[in-house]
């Protein structure tokens, strides 16, 4: 079969170097004892084929583009034999029908105009997906990596940084790619840290954090005055902008908060 016509409206930009695939696959620790990957985005199967020469691993890929399903089940036939090549939208998938309640890692070049709904998939389920490493646009892998302090961090940064202990691994120029992207990109590794709830309404947590950032210039006095009301907020951290906050500072935000 021919080659895949990458769909700029799917976001599809196949990598061509193949030693950037198996670093991508060389990420992989392994965290929670599992034993099934799943690649999102799989396209050609350049990342497959590395991902196929990790040992004792079940892979799964899964694409919505049928041109390419079609392509991976003439070419990687071991996968279509045992019925791993799946057709559909991760962010419409339950994961849970799919794979019960066994861990998976999740793996991919991922569509950079999808990218960060991927992750908040993955939030729903991160106490089945123990590890992601994933390709992003330059820009979003270091806004989700970087620590309070930094103007690249966020609401997204905050939120899996709650979950997830995450790593920048290492970016890559646009001529590594088919067709090359406009941006450069970069690779990502989170591992499922130890936190199992945080300590404090979830719902309120991600109001607080998303309204403080929506003014991220003025200090939380300012920004969180509709969820503060009649509140004393004469405490020092609401003299401080929300990209200066770490998670446990937005938790006891959000304790606060709750008092209402």
């Amino acid at each position: 079969m021919e080659a895949v016509k990458a769909k700029k409206h799917l976001g599809q930009h196949f990598i061509k170097d193949l030693s950037i695939c198996d670093r991508i696959a060389s990420e992989l620790t392994f965290h929670g004892n599992y034993t099934k990957i799943l690649e999102i985005g799989p396209g050609m199967g350049a990342l497959t084929t590395s991902l196929l020469r990790l040992s004792n691993m079940e892979l799964f890929v899964m694409d919505v583009d049928k041109e390419s399903i079609n392509y991976l089940h003439d070419n990687f036939k071991e996968l279509s034999a045992k019925n791993r090549i799946l057709e559909g939208d991760f962010l419409k998938t339950d994961l849970n029908e799919l794979f019960g309640k066994e861990k998976i890692a999740v793996v991919g070049n991922f569509p950079y105009n999808i990218s960060s709904q991927i992750l908040f998939k993955v939030l729903e389920y991160r106490d089945q997906i123990p590890e992601i490493v994933g390709m992003f646009q330059k820009e979003v892998a270091q806004r989700i990596a970087e620590g309070p302090g930094s103007k690249n961090y966020g609401i997204l940064s905050v939120f899996l940084q709650a979950f997830y202990d995450i790593r920048y691994c290492f970016s890559v120029d646009e001529d590594k790619f088919i067709p090359p992207p406009k941006v450069k990109s970069g690779v990502i590794h989170l591992t499922r840290n130890k936190v199992e709830k945080l300590n404090c309404d979830e719902k309120v947590f991600k109001l607080v954090v998303k309204t403080a950032f929506n003014q991220r210039r003025k200090t939380l006095r300012n920004s969180l005055k509709s969820l503060t009301g009649t509140l004393d907020t004469s405490l020092e951290i609401f003299n401080k902008r929300p990209e200066t906050l770490s998670v446990d500072e937005f938790v006891f935000l959000t304790q606060f908060i709750q008092q209402t």
